[in-house]
């Protein structure tokens, strides 16, 4: 059996004049959980719905678990799960009916013993007489959860899964992801979120309908260059426009109440920061180096003008 459970070339797919995905090269391993990470408009979700059979690609070819998605798309389907933004569970149905529902999709006949060993795993084993409509964001999600794997799908695709939740229901809800791994299945989900994708084996940063880098988080935030300084200051906005125009100064990203500038080096670069700062009356309440993050990472990435990077296994 391959160690690859998804391998992408040259993939493409217009909307109009929009590209939505753009000559994109990709492998997945299996047993992996990997995250596709971008804007809106990335081409996220558009990349998944090809994968999934549901849009056709304009070009390119794809495998999936050692089949052509074009020649063996039934095959395909059969052994997959995926988990839509818009999951479409049943309000008037209960959790034990939507399960059931879902099953007759996928054609699974016996699926009680399954179905009780989702539903105590997701921990909602006592409300499964509770209608859909009366459970919380977090408790949907997990149902929608439940019936994406009641057919034993050997990759799930989940897109932005756990958006609109609260944030014990994500943690709850990576816990559960973290639990799948370990039976060997293969998880690809896009996500806004740069803490889960920091959980994740490996990530792709996608812009564009590009994937820029695709690492482990690890190796990502490594090839930033540099030393990244935050400071925590008034007039944010007009702090970042003034350190824009110093030339010693690589990059200016802005994060709510605070920036962080990227510099060559802190000892003999910093000080100029800190004296052109002062000279325009904006009080510095705080600095310090810190680690880059994937959001670091991301948005030089975006600013730059960096070719597409080789996307590869590691």
């Amino acid at each position: 059996m391959s160690a690859t459970a998804i391998t992408i070339h040259n993939l493409s797919k217009k909307f109009g004049n929009v590209t939505a995905v753009d000559k994109l090269d990709l492998s997945i391993k299996r047993g992996e959980l990997f995250a596709l990470v971008g804007p809106d408009g990335a081409g996220k979700t558009t990349t998944i719905r090809i994968l999934c059979g549901i849009i056709p690609p304009d070009e390119g070819t794809i495998s999936v678990l050692g089949f052509d998605l074009q020649k063996d798309k039934k095959e395909i389907v059969n052994r997959i799960g995926y988990f839509s933004q818009r999951f479409s569970l049943y309000g008037d149905l209960t959790i034990d009916e939507n399960i059931e529902f879902f099953a007759g999709i996928h054609n699974v006949r016996d699926y009680h013993k399954r179905r009780d060993e989702l539903l105590e795993y997701m921990r909602l084993s006592q409300f499964r007489s509770r209608y859909a409509e009366q459970l919380s964001g977090g408790m949907k999600q997990k149902l929608a959860l439940a019936c994406t794997l009641i057919h034993e799908p050997e990759i799930i695709f989940l897109d932005e899964p756990t958006t609109g939740v609260d944030p014990v229901s994500r943690r709850d809800f990576r816990e559960i992801l973290a639990g799948l791994l370990k039976s060997g299945i293969t998880i690809v989900m896009t996500t806004p979120y740069l803490d889960e994708a920091e959980r994740c084996h490996r990530v792709g940063l996608m812009n564009n309908g590009v994937v820029m880098i695709a690492d482990s988080p690890v190796n990502v935030k490594n090839m930033m260059d540099g030393v990244i300084v935050e400071i925590l200051c008034d007039e944010i906005y007009n702090a970042a426009k003034i350190l824009k125009e110093l030339e010693s100064v690589r990059e200016v990203q802005t994060f709510g109440d605070r920036i962080n500038i990227v510099l060559e080096d802190y000892d003999t670069v910093y000080p100029v920061v800190d004296r052109t700062l002062e000279a325009n009356n904006i009080t510095v309440y705080s600095s310090r180096v810190i680690s880059p993050s994937l959001e670091n990472v991301f948005i030089s990435l975006m600013q730059s003008d960096a070719p597409q990077l080789s996307v590869s296994i590691r």
